[in-house]
C-alpha cells in the first residue's frame, strides 16, 4: 500500500472513531480525533488532492467537524462551516461520491437546525439528504454499509422533526422505517436513538406509558452498547415524567444529566437539562432553583444562537416570577406585558403551544391585577388547544377562562369550565399506566379544583351547596382509587424486584456483619430505580375507571352510618357531612391550626411508642399528646353535632396522620378511613363473603410479644401460619392470593421517593408494595400489625399512597394499620383484642374500635377502606 492510500485508510479509521465518540455526545474528543485525521490527509495533500478517495475522506471529516463545532460552539459556526463546503462539493463530477457528500452536508445542516429548535427548516434538508443517499445506493457505492446507516439516521431525524412539528402520520412512517432498517442491518445504537424518537412521538400524543416503554428499550441497548447516550435518553424521559406530574423523578434524572453534559461540553444538552430542571422545580414550588436553572439555560442558549429554546427558557423564568407575584398578591404591570411580548415571539418562532401558554398567562395576570376587560381581550387572541397541546397548558387555559367567568359574575360558566377541564384531565389520566403515573397527574388540575371549591363556598352553607361541594371533592381527590384492578404479572418487573430484594437482604446482612457496603448500596439503588422505571408502564393493572360517587348512592350505602369528608380552601377547613339522608356543610376554622395539631400529635405518638420509656418522660409526652388530641377533637368533631353509630372519614392532607380513635368523640366508635367516598363505596360494594382462608405471617427480628402470632390462631377455626424460613416473599404473596384475612407481623418502612417501594421485611428480604399487583384475587382484609404503613404519603389531589394505599388500590377491601409508630407490647395486646372480637363475628371497624379504646394513644391503629 502506497503512502497516500495508507494516509486515507488511517484518516478513515480516525473518522469512524470520531463518529462513535459523537454518537456518545463526546464531541470535544471527536474534534481532537478529526484534527489528527485531517493532519494525516494534509500530509499527502500535494500528491493526492485530486484523487476522489482523498477528497471524499477530507469532505467527510469536514462535514462531521462542522456539526461537532456547532455542538461545542454556536449554531452559526456549524452552519457556516457546512455552507462553505457546498461549492467545493459541487465541483466534483456527478456520481455516487457527490451524491453521498451532498447527503452528508444536508443531513448535518438539518441536524444543527433541529438542535436549535428550527425543525421546519430542517425537514426540506432531510428530504434532500434522503434523496441523495438513496441515489448513491442506487448508483452503486463502494461503502454501502456506511451509506445505509447514514440513510437510516436521516430518515429517523426527519421522523423526529415531524414529531416536533406535529405531523404524526409521516413521523410514524419514518420512525418505523428507520427501526426496520436498524434491525435488518444490526445497528443497535441507531435502533436505540430511533426508539428514543419513537418515545418522543408517544409522549407528544399523550401515551406516557408507551413513551416510557420506548425509553426503557433504548436504555437497555444503551447500557450494553453506548452508555454515554444515557444522558440524552434521561433528558427525553424527564419530559415524559413532567407530563405525568412526576416532577421529583424527572428532577432525579436531570440531576444526573447536568454534570455529565457539562463534563462532556455538550452545551445544547446541558441547556435543555437546565431548562427542564427549572420546569420540574416549578412544579414542586422550588422557585429559587427554578429561577436559577431557567436563567442559566437562557444565557447558555443565547450564547449558542438558539433563539427558540432561549425563548422557552425565558417563558419558564417568567412563570416563576408570575407564581411569586400571585402568591404575594402584588402583580406589577411589567409581568403581563412581558408575557404578551413572549407570546408574540413564540408565535413568530412557530412554537404554538408555548405561545398559547404565554398568552394565557398574560391574560391571567391582567385578570388578577383587576382588569377583566384586558384579560378577555388577551384571552380572545389565544388559539384553541391543538391535538398535541400538553395537559398542563390545557388546564391553565381552563383555569383562566373559569376565573374570567367568576370576575364577570357568571358562576355557571365558571363551573362549566372547571368541569370541562377536569374531564380533560380525567381522559389524560385514563391513558396512564402504573399507580405512580395515575396519581401524579393530579397536580395539573389542583388549581382548577381549588377554584371550584372556592366557588361553591361562595354560594353559602345550604344543603344544595353542600351537595355541590361533595360532588366537586369527589371529582378532584384520590382519583387513583377509581380504577378497577385488572391484574397482571410482568416477568421482567418480577425479575428486577426479586434481584432488588436479594440485594437488599445482602446489604442488610453486610451491615450487621460490619462488611463494606458501598458497592452493594450502589447496585441496590440502581436496580431499585430500574424496577421503578419499568413499573411506571409494565405494572399497568388498572382497568376501567369507576364513576364518581354521587350523594344519593353514598347515602343509600351508608344506611344508619355517617360520612365526613374534610376539605381545605385557603386556610379554611370544612366538612361535608352525609348522615340520616341529609347533607350539610360545616365550617371548622383554621386549616393550619388543625394541621399543626395533627402533626404534633403524630410526633408525640412516635415519641411515646417505645415500650420502656422512663415514667416522667412518658407522662410528659402523653400529656402533650392528649392536649393535641383534645384540640383536634374540639375543632374537627365537636361541631359535627348528632354523631352516632359508625362513621366513614375522608381526611385531607395532614389529617391522614390522625389516629381517629384517640379523639374523645370517636372513642369506642367504629370508624373507617377512606381516600374518598368513591373509594369507600367501591370497597363496600365489592365486599365478598369471608369464604377464603386466614393467613398469619411473622417476619424476622420481631420482639417476642408482637411475634407471638401463633396465639392469634386460637381465634380462628382454620388458619395458615408462615414464620421462620417459611415467611418468604413468594410464599406470603401466594398465601395472600384469595385469602379472607391476612395478618402480617413484620417490620416495614415507607420509601419517601417512591411509595410503591414501601416494604415489609421478610426472611428473604423485602416484600415491596409493587408486588401486590401480582395478586389475582386480593384478600378481603389485611392487618399490618408491627409497622407504621398507613396512608402516610399524600400527593397533590389527596392521592394517598404507600403500602396500605397499594393494597386498597389493588382491590383489598379493608386494611388495618398504625397511623404512627406503636410499641411492641401495646401492638400485641391490641391485635389479640382485635382478633378476638373479629373471631366472634364483629366487623373490622367495630373490632378495631373495641381494641383501640382500651388505650387509644398507645394503640394508634386505623381501619382503612371499608
Amino acid at each position: 500500500m502506497n503512502r497516500t492510500a495508507e494516509a486515507i485508510r488511517q484518516a478513515g479509521e480516525l473518522h469512524r472513531r470520531a463518529l462513535a465518540l459523537g454518537a456518545k455526545a463526546r464531541e470535544a474528543e471527536a474534534i481532537r480525533v478529526m484534527r489528527k485525521a485531517l493532519a494525516i490527509l494534509d500530509g499527502v495533500a500535494e500528491a493526492a488532492s485530486e484523487r476522489t478517495d482523498w477528497l471524499r475522506a477530507w469532505f467527510r471529516i469536514q462535514v462531521t467537524m462542522a456539526y461537532s463545532q456547532a455542538e461545542l460552539g454556536t449554531v452559526a459556526v456549524g452552519i457556516d462551516g457546512l455552507q462553505a463546503l457546498r461549492p467545493e462539493i459541487a465541483r466534483l463530477p456527478a456520481g455516487p461520491v457527490r451524491s453521498e457528500l451532498n447527503g452528508f452536508v444536508d443531513h448535518n445542516h438539518a441536524t444543527v437546525l433541529m438542535r436549535a429548535g428550527r425543525d421546519e427548516e430542517g425537514i426540506p434538508l432531510l428530504d434532500s439528504a434522503i434523496e441523495h443517499k438513496e441515489r448513491c445506493l442506487a448508483e452503486g457505492t463502494d461503502d454501502p454499509a456506511r451509506i445505509t446507516e447514514s440513510l437510516l439516521a436521516s430518515i429517523a431525524n426527519r421522523g423526529l422533526a415531524y414529531v416536533i412539528t406535529g405531523r404524526l402520520g409521516p413521523a410514524t412512517r419514518d420512525l418505523n422505517r428507520a427501526i426496520a432498517i436498524a434491525i435488518e442491518h444490526n445497528l443497535p445504537i441507531r435502533l436505540a436513538i430511533t426508539m428514543i424518537s419513537l418515545g418522543d412521538l408517544k409522549r407528544r400524543t399523550g401515551d406516557i406509558p408507551g413513551a416510557l416503554r420506548c425509553y426503557e428499550e433504548a436504555e437497555r441497548i444503551c447500557q450494553e452498547q453506548g452508555p454515554d447516550m444515557l444522558s440524552r435518553l434521561r433528558l427525553d424521559r424527564a419530559q415524559a415524567l413532567l407530563a405525568a406530574g412526576l416532577a421529583d423523578h424527572a428532577g432525579q434524572d436531570l440531576d444526573l444529566v447536568i454534570p455529565h453534559a457539562r463534563e462532556q461540553r455538550v452545551y445544547q444538552d446541558l441547556a435543555e437539562a437546565e431548562l427542564f430542571r427549572a420546569a420540574a422545580a416549578l412544579l414542586e414550588d422550588e422557585l429559587t432553583l427554578a429561577k436559577r436553572m431557567a436563567t442559566a439555560a437562557r444565557r447558555r442558549l443565547l450564547k449558542r444562537g438558539n433563539e427558540s429554546w432561549a425563548t422557552i427558557a425565558a417563558l419558564i423564568s417568567l412563570r416563576v416570577d408570575a407564581k411569586r407575584a400571585i402568591g404575594s398578591g402584588r402583580i406589577p404591570a411589567r409581568l403581563p406585558a412581558l408575557a404578551t411580548q413572549l407570546a408574540q415571539q413564540l408565535r413568530t418562532l412557530r412554537l404554538t403551544d408555548d405561545a398559547m401558554l404565554a398568552g394565557t398567562l398574560a391574560a391571567r395576570l391582567e385578570l388578577l391585577r383587576g382588569d377583566p376587560a384586558r384579560a378577555e381581550e388577551l384571552l380572545a387572541q389565544v388559539p384553541r388547544p391543538g391535538q398535541l397541546t400538553p395537559i398542563e397548558q390545557r388546564m391553565l387555559l381552563r383555569l383562566c377562562q373559569a376565573e374570567l367567568a367568576v370576575a364577570q359574575g357568571n358562576r355557571r360558566k365558571a363551573f362549566a369550565q372547571a368541569r370541562a377541564g377536569l374531564n380533560e384531565l380525567s381522559r389524560a389520566r385514563d391513558r396512564m399506566g402504573g399507580l405512580e403515573l395515575v396519581s401524579g397527574t393530579a397536580i395539573h388540575g389542583q388549581e382548577l379544583g381549588d377554584l371550584a371549591v372556592r366557588l361553591v363556598l361562595g354560594g353559602g352553607d345550604t344543603a344544595a351547596e353542600a351537595r355541590r361541594l361533595f360532588d366537586w371533592l369527589e371529582r378532584t381527590r384520590a382519583q387513583t382509587y377509581r380504577y378497577e384492578a385488572s391484574g397482571s404479572d410482568d416477568p421482567r418487573l418480577s425479575e428486577l424486584i426479586a434481584e432488588t430484594r436479594h440485594l437488599g437482604y445482602t446489604l442488610r446482612q453486610a451491615r450487621i456483619e460490619g462488611r463494606p457496603t458501598a458497592k452493594l448500596q450502589s447496585r441496590y439503588t440502581e436496580r431499585r430505580r430500574a424496577a421503578m422505571r419499568l413499573g411506571w408502564h409494565a405494572a399497568s393493572r388498572w382497568g376501567k375507571p369507576r364513576p364518581v360517587a354521587g350523594v344519593a348512592d353514598v347515602l343509600a350505602q351508608l344506611g344508619s352510618a355517617g360520612l365526613v369528608s374534610f376539605a381545605v380552601s385557603g386556610d379554611s377547613l370544612l366538612a361535608v357531612v352525609l348522615a340520616g339522608g341529609r347533607v350539610r356543610l360545616v365550617r371548622l376554622g383554621s386549616a393550619a391550626a388543625a394541621s399543626e395539631n395533627a402533626m404534633r400529635l403524630h410526633a408525640d405518638l412516635n415519641a411515646m411508642a417505645p415500650d420502656h420509656l422512663p415514667e416522667p418522660l412518658f407522662d410528659a409526652i402523653s400529656a402533650s399528646a392528649r392536649k393535641h388530641a383534645a384540640a383536634l377533637d374540639e375543632q374537627l368533631m365537636r361541631p359535627l353535632t348528632g354523631l352516632a353509630g359508625e362513621w366513614v372519614i375522608v381526611p385531607t392532607g395532614s389529617l391522614y396522620a390522625v389516629p381517629w380513635g384517640a379523639l374523645d368523640s370517636l372513642r369506642s366508635r367504629p370508624v373507617v378511613v377512606a381516600p374518598s367516598a368513591t373509594a369507600w363505596l367501591a370497597a363496600s360494594r365489592g365486599a365478598a363473603p369471608s369464604a377464603g382462608h386466614t393467613a398469619l405471617v411473622r417476619g424476622p427480628g420481631l420482639a417476642a410479644a408482637i411475634g407471638e402470632i401463633d396465639k392469634l390462631a386460637a381465634h380462628y377455626d382454620n388458619s395458615t401460619l408462615l414464620a421462620g424460613t417459611d415467611a418468604t416473599a413468594s410464599r406470603v404473596l401466594e398465601t395472600m392470593d384469595g385469602a379472607s384475612l391476612v395478618h402480617v407481623a413484620a417490620h416495614g418502612e415507607h420509601e419517601a421517593d417512591n411509595a410503591l417501594f414501601s416494604r415489609l421485611e421478610l426472611v428473604d428480604g423485602a416484600l415491596f408494595a409493587h408486588e401486590l399487583a401480582r395478586l389475582h384475587q386480593p384478600p378481603r382484609q389485611v392487618v399490618l400489625a408491627a409497622c407504621e404503613l398507613a396512608l402516610n404519603r399524600i400527593r397533590p389531589g389527596d392521592e394517598a399512597l404507600g403500602f396500605a394505599g397499594a393494597l386498597l388500590a389493588g382491590g383489598v377491601g379493608t386494611v388495618v394499620a398504625a397511623a404512627s409508630r406503636v410499641g411492641d407490647l401495646p401492638a400485641a395486646a391490641a391485635m389479640d383484642d382485635y382478633h378476638r372480637a373479629l373471631g366472634s363475628g364483629a366487623s373490622p371497624a367495630v373490632a378495631l374500635a373495641e381494641a383501640v379504646s382500651v388505650d387509644p394513644l398507645r394503640r394508634p391503629f386505623v381501619c382503612l377502606g371499608s
